[in-house]
């Protein structure tokens, strides 16, 4: 090879080889889940199934995966909650009767099973292998084999089981009954409770925690705004009412804020308030959190959470908001067109077909 011909050929690979790069990230695609219906059982929010929405192309509708077939005459089940996992390319689904374990890349139900109690918002282990499902406002916790949907123990709180999250590391899961003024923490690896924080104002309704799982954000009923628990001490530390606004009716969830979440660097609180269809926004880089603004919302909210890299916000009203700006990006609608919400709802990342990142519904945050 002459030296000509070599240099183009060096200038060729030089050049192709950011190109190879681009590429990879182009094939890279991250997806909206949305579990329908997700607002009690009421299809005018999209119907029934999970509806999937490209995040990188501007939330175009992708498709709707079909779950269960609803007999004529009788209503839907309503969806309790959704998980996922990239490491064993499933996402679940609770409804008040059964939980279904769906593959990522067929969109074909895998198994689909009726736990005892029913199911209520459930929880999924950072490795994909355990899942924590509670009963439908029971007495208990039923943990199951994510792969196979075999319950492999119960734990019995008496308390109305309900919100559930797995910590970030894997070495706690947090349990929030709706009869209780405290969180209980129970250890994966024993499956039994080994702490407990608060008690808060009134029981316990929607909650995340930060990254580091030293603190958690709870909502409370009777309570527009929300409190934070010390989770190593088990004390309360904060009580933080939403100011200027006054509570009032909600259409659901019996309570004024229902729905908080930390933006994944945790910088901000956002929670919902139902009465006045609107997201108050919270600076969490300062203790007490301090309340900074207010974002109208087209509907009453009633869960919150966050896109993976923490640009977008996803109140259950079917917006999608800018964090940084607080501005609308889009209102989400089906493919029929119809004005779609739900409080189940989460980001999964593709490389190719393959699921390589999932995110969860709960706002949780990521600095450690």
């Amino acid at each position: 090879m002459n030296r000509r011909r070599f240099l183009s050929t060096l200038t060729a690979a030089a050049c192709a080889a950011p190109i190879a790069k681009l590429a990879g990230a182009v094939a890279e695609r991250h997806l909206l889940y949305v579990a329908e219906p997700g607002i009690r059982n009421y299809i005018r929010y999209g119907g029934v199934g999970v509806l999937v929405y490209d995040i990188g192309s501007d939330y175009r509708f992708v498709k709707r995966i079909p779950t269960w077939s609803v007999p004529a005459g009788q209503d839907p089940e309503n969806v309790k909650g959704i998980a996922a996992s990239a490491k064993s390319g499933r996402l679940y689904i609770t409804t008040i009767k059964r939980l279904a374990c769906i593959d990522l890349v067929t969109d074909k139900i895998v198994w689909d099973n009726a736990p005892e109690g029913g199911c209520d918002r459930l929880t999924i282990s950072p490795d994909g292998k355990i899942l924590y499902v509670p009963s439908l406002e029971g007495p208990h916790w039923n943990v199951v084999d994510a792969a196979t949907g075999e319950t492999i123990k119960k734990i019995v709180l008496n308390n109305r089981a309900h919100n559930t999250l797995f910590g970030p590391d894997g070495r706690r899961v947090y349990l929030e009954g709706l009869a209780s003024h405290s969180l209980s923490i129970a250890d994966p690896a024993t499956h039994t409770i080994v702490g407990t924080v608060g008690p808060f104002i009134d029981n316990i309704r929607p909650f995340t925690i930060n990254g580091a799982q030293t603190l958690c954000y709870v909502n409370c009923d009777n309570l527009l705004g929300f409190e934070i628990g010390d989770i190593r001490t088990g004390k309360k530390l904060h009580s933080i009412e939403v100011q200027g606004y006054q509570k009032g009716p909600v259409d659901r969830h019996g309570c004024p804020s229902h729905g908080i979440g930390l933006t994944p660097d945790e910088t901000e609180v956002w929670v919902s308030d139902g009465h006045n269809k609107a997201m108050h926004v919270f600076d969490n880089t300062v203790m007490p959190p301090k309340q900074m603004t207010t974002i109208p919302l087209r509907d009453q909210p009633g869960w919150v959470t966050f896109s993976m890299d923490g640009k977008h916000a996803y109140p259950s009203t079917g917006e999608v908001f800018d964090t940084r700006s607080k501005k609308l990006v889009v209102a989400l609608n089906d493919e029929m067109g119809r004005q779609i919400g739900s409080e189940k709802l989460l980001e999964v990342v593709f490389d190719g077909n393959t699921p390589v990142r999932a995110g969860n519904q709960f706002g949780i945050g990521f600095r450690t």
